[in-house]
């Protein structure tokens, strides 16, 4: 598009912005230019000293967009563009539910890291702490983000009811990443993970694969998971009977289940759905 042509488009609408340096206060304002350049839309905010700021974009999935000062940036999508500002020349940058995100303050306060992520009232955000107990995450808290590395955070629901489940988000990348088809299912509000498919020593059942429930109490991960169960039924090959400790029924979610009672210390903030995985490879390799 010729100068001329962006000046004649310019002249008749005017682009739709919003700003926030803080995370949870915004407000609004309006760019002529369809394609403006940083210094345009930081000046729309109000900024003077503009070289002494940092801006991001807020994309539509939640994740920032580093915007330099004389880089443009396309206003021209539906809807109001959001963007973040920051007088300072250092980032800190953390994960949200997998969304990598850029802050130019030390701190951020927990509703801010609601508000950029677009996480709702109904889920909990918690502080990912490798090897010790995820830390939970108020509206009213703030978190350091200029420690080593990168903060990671997670979600995870309040309230579980029938059809309304969601596993932490550690859970869903060890599924995902290792390749494991996986579905929710809820009976009375209590929810199972069904793991489908999960395949069986080579000769040792009188099945080749089998589906894997794992059943979630209230207050998981920290609260502990025990056993596991497994559907359809199977059996040893070599003697046609159930393994041991594993003959009795648990019906949930209109299934009848084959429980396999393995029992284990859990460790709160470190173990999770692979761990669970773990003890049921162990369990059908140990079966006698």
């Amino acid at each position: 598009m010729t100068t001329e042509n962006r000046a004649a488009e310019a002249a008749n609408t005017a682009y739709r912005v919003r700003f926030t340096n803080d995370g949870v206060n915004y407000h609004n304002a309006t760019v002529a230019d369809p394609i403006p350049v940083g210094r345009q839309i930081l000046a729309a905010a109000g900024v003077c000293d503009v070289e002494n700021y940092s801006l991001f974009a807020i994309m539509p999935n939640g994740e920032f967009e580093d915007v330099r000062l004389d880089e443009t940036f396309d206003l021209r999508g539906k809807g109001t563009e959001v963007f973040a500002y920051f007088e300072t020349d250092r980032t800190f940058n953390f994960t949200i539910e997998e969304r990598q995100m850029s802050w130019g303050k030390s701190l951020i306060s927990g509703k801010a890291l609601r508000n950029l992520a677009g996480v709702d009232e109904r889920y909990t955000i918690y502080l990912e702490v490798r090897g010790g107990h995820d830390r939970p995450i108020a509206d009213t808290d703030l978190v350091d983000l200029a420690g080593n590395g990168i903060e990671r955070f997670i979600t995870v629901i309040r309230e579980t009811t029938e059809g309304l489940f969601a596993v932490p988000s550690a859970d869903r990348r060890y599924l995902e990443d290792n390749g494991l088809t996986y579905e929710i299912i809820g009976e009375a509000g209590s929810s199972g993970v069904v793991i489908k498919d999960f395949p069986l020593p080579p000769g040792k059942f009188d099945r080749d694969t089998v589906d894997i429930m794992i059943q979630l109490p209230a207050g998981y991960p920290d609260a502990s998971v025990d056993m596991f169960y497994t559907a359809p039924w199977i059996k040893l090959k070599a003697s046609g009977r159930d393994a041991k400790c594993a003959d009795v029924a648990h019906q949930f979610a209109g299934t009848s289940w084959q429980r396999w009672s393995r029992h284990a210390e859990w460790r709160a903030g470190i173990d999770g759905i692979r761990t669970m995985v773990a003890r049921a490879e162990l369990a059908f390799q140990k079966a006698a």
